[in-house]
């Protein structure tokens, strides 16, 4: 199991609408299979951006590289929680979401050149401790967009921060607190028995943002 993540070049913006939101969150479903991707920007070129969803476009069996046990999105860089399935599995997935998202944003933006700021990271998940902590940190990533210091312990209106993490669309907590979001990218059955009921998860999510510990933060990097 692996935490990867990668942020845009010179930390620029790789989100900059709920289009592009959707559009990674798609090819998080879309790429992590085997199988050849037919080119889907055609889907959402010119005048059809209007109700782009995060679904799929046909049903298929797909042969998963990876297994999705959280991710986050966030203005300018993404979390991913993975378990790899076959051989150079992260490598395939990340290459395949990489390009592709890359190419939708430059013909998107009329843009040219690298998006990504060079390789992704992948930290190998050793110790028990990195695995317990990492779902709590990736789905309370999104705080920083109001509440910058939450990482130091440091929180000024506990009950908005609360709110917020509960309307962030951009992320798999919600699905994993009872909130059905984006339930066909994730394969939720092993954290889901790891950590109990939605409710339970969410209680344990919130006493860990009380209790917040930055050693644990820095360990998972």
């Amino acid at each position: 199991m692996y935490h990867v993540y990668n942020r845009g070049v010179e930390k620029r913006d790789i989100f900059l609408d709920k289009q592009d939101h959707y559009r990674f969150v798609h090819d998080l479903y879309e790429f992590n299979d085997t199988n050849p991707t037919p080119n889907i920007y055609y889907r959402t070129n010119q005048n059809k951006i209007k109700s782009y969803e995060a679904k799929p476009h046909k049903i298929k069996k797909r042969e998963l590289l990876v297994e999705i046990y959280a991710f986050c999105l966030m203005p300018n860089h993404f979390h991913l929680f993975l378990k790899q399935l076959r051989d150079n599995g992260i490598s395939t997935f990340l290459h395949k979401l990489g390009t592709g998202y890359s190419m939708y944003f430059n013909q998107k933006y009329k843009r040219n050149g690298s998006l990504f700021q060079g390789p992704f990271k992948a930290v190998w998940i050793e110790k028990e401790a990195h695995f317990i902590h990492l779902p709590y940190y990736i789905h309370l990533n999104p705080l920083s967009l109001i509440e910058p210091k939450w990482k130091q312990g440091k929180i000024k209106n506990f009950g908005k921060t609360v709110e917020f993490l509960e309307t962030y669309r951009w992320s798999s907590y919600l699905d994993y607190t009872g909130k059905k979001n984006f339930p066909s990218i994730i394969q939720d059955k092993f954290l889901s028995e790891f950590f109990g009921s939605p409710q339970k998860h969410k209680k344990e999510t919130l006493n860990w943002l009380k209790e917040i510990n930055p050693e644990n933060i820095i360990e998972l990097f």
